[in-house]
């Protein structure tokens, strides 16, 4: 077995590949499911082998998320679609200023599928529970005919506790909030191209897919009045600043100037015709704190892994209409708009 894994517990000299004729049960799949999934993911409550996960409530107010990974090449640059289904979660509770603490796992697997590549996924999404402090809990398999997976979707949901009473959501946004950014934008989504183009770009960009939740918790413990949190997946920042625009039902300005893009994205960015905040990110995001506690957030945040770049880049305004305003790199402003449909498909 290639990058260090054990030996894959099917062997994969007698079962290559996932095939139809498995179909959803049966021996085939009942091994599937004992030897590799649930020794990957092994706890207590994975082990009960019920129908789902019983534990008890960690704290009086739950924060829940779902999401889907369906990214093409299921392995990139800096990261693969088992570390994406698990910091996707981790970070979607984090944005809710939840501590994350079980998920669950689908998989929706391809006729056809290469055990190895299963395995691969399977342990790196294993490691990156580890890494974030969460346990898979509960799950479901799915086999589908050839051509209708490319290879492997995963589908996760997570349950989170929320031990502080801040309500970290739009609604709680105020006018002269100050709007901050972990980090430098891009990188995931020129890195997903760059792997599926087989681009030869100067300079190798990886992924900065990672988990969120130590920096949000980080931020929370500091006092900081933390009003809302978005990261920056698809449709990058962007998309982020305008949705909580909107909902909040206030405007907003927005530096340029201020956004942190690392030369290889920028050139690749202008090589392709792209604009770097609309690229997707899996380990960014934005933060809308009291403009009094700004600086010391950024302290906060400078202080954590994946956010020594972190940045005070707008302020919210009062006008109501829930517009932001990008002043550009040259000193002019433009009113900052969705994109009307996708940079790039399936990246996440």
């Amino acid at each position: 077995m290639s990058d260090g894994l054990p030996a894959c517990p099917i062997p994969i000299s007698d079962s290559p590949r996932v095939l139809m004729a498995h179909g959803g049960g049966g021996r085939f799949m009942r091994t599937l499911i004992r030897d590799l999934f649930a020794a990957a993911f092994d706890n207590p409550l994975l082990a009960a082998a019920h129908d789902g996960a019983v534990f008890p409530s960690p704290s009086a107010r739950l924060a829940y998320t779902t999401d889907a990974s369906v990214v093409r090449p299921l392995f990139f640059p800096g990261g693969d679609i088992g570390r994406l289904a698990v910091f996707g979660t981790v970070n979607d509770l984090a944005m809710c200023g939840a501590r994350p603490i079980h998920l669950s796992a689908s998989f929706i697997l391809e006729e056809g599928l290469e055990m190895e590549t299963l395995w691969r996924v399977v342990h790196s999404m294993a490691d990156a529970a580890r890494e974030a402090g969460v346990s898979i809990v509960t799950g479901d398999t799915k086999v589908v005919e050839r051509g209708n997976a490319d290879g492997v979707y995963i589908s996760t949901s997570g349950i989170g506790a929320i031990e502080h009473d801040l309500a970290i959501e739009p609604a709680s946004v105020r006018p002269g909030d100050a709007i901050l950014l972990s980090g430098d934008v891009g990188r995931h989504g020129i890195a997903i191209l760059a792997a599926r183009a087989d681009l030869m770009l100067e300079t190798a960009i990886e992924s900065d897919c990672a988990p969120l939740h130590r920096a949000v918790a980080a931020l929370v413990e500091s006092g900081v009045d933390v009003r809302c949190l978005r990261d920056l997946t698809r449709g990058g920042l962007a998309s982020a600043v305008l949705e909580v625009a909107e909902t909040a039902g206030l405007d907003a300005t927005i530096d340029e100037r201020a956004i942190p893009v690392i030369e290889p994205v920028r050139s690749a960015c202008e090589l392709l015709g792209f604009d770097a905040l609309h690229v997707a990110n899996e380990g960014r995001f934005a933060a809308w704190v009291s403009s009094a506690d700004a600086d010391r957030a950024l302290e906060v945040l400078r202080a954590q892994p994946g956010c020594v770049d972190a940045v005070r880049i707008g302020t919210v305004g009062d006008t109501g209409r829930g517009t932001v305003v990008l002043r550009s790199a040259i000193g002019t402003s433009r009113i900052l708009d969705m994109l009307s449909g996708e940079q790039l498909p399936r990246i996440c």
